[in-house]
């Protein structure tokens, strides 16, 4: 049986235009159409064609290639110079352009504050076309690797030790150097001892001015390659990495809002992710819904107060309630002995009001004594200032609905982050601090919500849907 085999010296006849490359099903056609819709005032980027100064290329085929590139996981700007020049798809999209990457990572880095809009306009279309209702919304975070190294990541603990390291160092070459002048030694070598007591002086003011500003900051580490970056667990895994928010709507599981934090947990994250999703909805949702690390009684009130059915499972370190019985008319808490605990102040630091037994002798005659506590001022209790609220919550959640509903929230909230990281393979941002990550993260959220648009609908239908109306 005879191979198939290809002949580069065949002649082949081309078609005569780019747009003839290109079939009328082909994706990227849906692409073009979301861009050639996207208000570009509204995003922040001036269009401009008489300009002064030398000509520039066309922002909004910049920005096509920036989200096409995304959508298949062509992030670096080197790639998609490449593309350029070698992918058919992207010859059409550009119109035959071919930008530097040069230029393609400066228009990224100028225009980071607008194209973080774009993931806006990508909600917005969705909630014209129906996909996204805004009644119910889903929130979740995920980390994801910051452009820095771990080692470059710097604690207070860690900067005391390496200066008395250096320390030591500059001792030890001190004395050499004073025993080179004794000996009188060649001269070679007390220039080369001399430069490497620079080195370390200069080591040692650099690590100096970190712990400083460790200091002044109040944090517990800082990365000198990606200051705004944090550490944070991953995967059972500590790295330098960013808090990757982003909020679903439960009808197709379409991205609404996202945003990069450098905060590692998500406690009081909650109203924050909500209220943004909500100025891209232009309306209050009816109900959200996050998992137990988004479990802040004064942050969940701030939504119950807006009137939304908040559904969140409420943790609890230690419950004291099992053993105590709070009176709400008195104020007062009543243990399993009948002893009272009168309210005492509060803890402004921990937002907690304190109740405590009214005498020590009260707590060492009874029988709990040991097992209630051992302190000698007798029993204290803490009710968070939120109880009311933690309660309410944790009454919501034992209801069947909210079962069903965070069952709904795992699929729906899951699904974009798997994508993100599995099929972009953006496990890793590739710009620095957080208007690039925060950029980056908009860019992979708006191509995942093109993806599922071009699933639903398909490509001719959802180009016709998005052109803009007549008149």
């Amino acid at each position: 049986m005879s191979y198939i085999v290809g002949a580069r010296d065949q002649n082949q006849l081309f078609p005569s235009s780019i747009e003839e490359y290109i079939g009328p099903e082909d994706p990227v056609r849906a692409y073009d159409a979301f861009v050639e819709q996207v208000d570009f005032a509204q995003l922040g980027i001036e269009l401009d064609e008489h300009q002064v100064g030398p000509p520039e290329f066309d922002p909004r085929a910049m920005v096509k290639l920036l989200v096409y590139g995304y959508s298949y996981g062509i992030r670096s700007s080197r790639k998609l110079e490449r593309a350029t020049h070698h992918n058919v798809s992207f010859i059409w999209l550009m119109g035959g352009l071919k930008p530097d990457h040069k230029t393609v990572a400066r228009f990224r880095r100028d225009n980071a504050a607008a194209l973080k809009n774009v993931l806006r306009q990508c909600a917005q279309v969705c909630l014209k076309l129906g996909l996204i209702e805004g009644n119910t919304l889903f929130v979740d975070g995920t980390k994801i690797r910051a452009n820095a190294s771990m080692k470059h990541t710097w604690t207070a603990d860690r900067c005391k030790k390496s200066m008395q390291e250096i320390d030591q160092r500059i001792e030890t070459i001190l004395k050499e150097c004073e025993i080179a002048d004794q000996s009188e030694q060649d001269g070679t070598s007390l220039v080369k001892m001399r430069s490497t007591l620079q080195d370390q002086k200069q080591l040692k003011a650099q690590i100096g001015s970190v712990l400083a500003e460790l200091q002044d900051q109040d944090r517990a580490s800082l990365n000198t390659t990606d200051p705004e970056s944090a550490r944070m667990r991953n995967g059972g895994q500590i790295e330098t990495g960013y808090n990757l928010q982003a909020v679903v709507d439960e009808r197709h599981g379409l991205i609404v809002h996202s945003e990069v934090l450098s905060q590692s947990n998500d406690g009081g994250l909650f109203s924050r992710q909500i209220q943004a999703a909500q100025e891209t909805l232009g309306k209050v949702c009816e109900r959200a819904c996050a998992d137990a690390g988004f479990s802040s009684g004064e942050d969940l009130k701030i939504m119950l107060d807006q009137g939304v059915d908040v559904v969140v499972p409420i943790v609890r370190h230690s419950d004291f309630r099992d053993h105590f019985t709070y009176d709400a008319d008195a104020d007062i808490y009543r243990c399993e002995q009948g002893h009272e605990l009168k309210y005492i102040g509060d803890n402004k630091d921990r937002k907690t009001r304190m109740y405590q037994i009214r005498s020590a002798a009260i707590c060492g005659r009874c029988s709990a004594f040991g097992t209630c506590t051992k302190a000698a001022q007798g029993r204290r209790v803490e009710r968070p200032f939120a109880e009311e609220v933690r309660e309410q919550l944790e009454a919501r959640y034992r209801q069947s609905d909210a079962k069903m509903l965070m069952r709904k929230r795992k699929m729906r909230v899951e699904h974009p982050f798997g994508h993100i990281k599995h099929n972009l393979q953006m496990r890793a941002f590739l710009l620095r601090g957080l208007s690039g990550a925060r950029t980056e993260a908009a860019l992979a959220a708006t191509a995942f919500n093109l993806t599922r648009m071009i699933k639903m609908i398909g490509i001719a239908d959802l180009i016709q849907q998005m052109r803009p109306k007549p008149g």
